[in-house]
């Protein structure tokens, strides 16, 4: 007889324990087809959709698979993007992206003292900034160093062709994600912050966390550290996201959703 078990105080999904804290992960995949996430040992029954709408409102999905190797885990990191330039609420600003990923909000070409290259600076699709983010981390690119999407166009319409070379080209660059568990049984990716894997700054993502814009609805350990989740670390009131004294209380707030986009 041979029987694949799990610790008795872990919460399993089908065959997928469930993970909360900060992972070292690398890429194996961006937008797989069914064959594909088979080879990385995904199996589903249909073609995976990289279209969803909220309100009305059609996003594309770019979905990074990731993987952890301690503890041995796969999930993945889900962008929501729209081939549409990124604006205020009122309309009166744009995002602004250049070519060493700087990021910020302007009502024209930024002319601030630490903006850099003017000359190649644009306006930023919805969604654009997480994933420059992602692969600032992923490449881990230096200060000042180049980090911009050669088809916008494309990618932002769904066409990630040029997402999936990096696939190869960056197969032994890991970075760091934070993870949560989402109502007891789904297991999201924090997508306000990625990690370089040198230095380590948890630091970082406690700083992005604690932003108006930055909190993460899920559960998480309040110290960070990955750890196998369990059902009863979680407070009864979902909405307080309270821990065990042990594990400490922890912040809650949206994933990478339409509803947490700023306009």
């Amino acid at each position: 007889m041979a029987v694949q078990s799990n610790n008795s105080d872990e919460a399993v999904v089908g065959s997928y324990s469930l993970y909360a804290g900060i992972a070292t992960v690398s890429v194996l995949a961006v937008n797989p087809s069914k064959d594909e996430l088979a080879k990385i040992g995904i199996n589903v029954q249909n073609e995976p959709e990289y279209t969803v709408s909220f309100s009305d409102d059609t996003f594309n999905k770019i979905v990074f698979w990731v993987k952890s190797e301690e503890p041995d885990f796969t999930s993945r990191i889900e962008i929501l993007v729209q081939p549409k330039m990124r604006t205020s609420k009122d309309g009166g600003k744009s995002m602004w992206v250049n070519n060493i990923g700087q990021i910020t909000w302007s009502d024209q070409v930024p002319g601030y003292d630490w903006w850099k290259n003017p000359d190649k600076s644009r306006k930023a699709y919805v969604g654009e900034d997480t994933l420059i983010n992602l692969l600032k981390a992923w490449a881990n690119v230096a200060n000042g160093g180049e980090v911009s999407i050669d088809t916008p166009t494309k990618v932002f319409a769904g066409d990630v062709s040029e997402l999936k070379g990096y696939v190869e080209h960056l197969k032994e660059n890991r970075f760091r994600v934070l993870f949560g568990v989402k109502d007891e049984k789904y297991q999201v990716a924090y997508t306000k912050h990625f990690g370089r894997l040198k230095p380590v700054r948890d630091d970082l993502f406690i700083k992005e966390l604690n932003d108006e814009y930055g909190s993460f609805k899920a559960w998480y350990p309040k110290n960070l550290q990955l750890i196998a989740f369990k059902p009863e670390l979680v407070a009864p009131d979902p909405e307080n996201y309270e821990v065990t004294e042990e594990a400490g209380p922890v912040t809650a707030a949206e994933t990478n959703a339409a509803d947490d986009l700023p306009f």
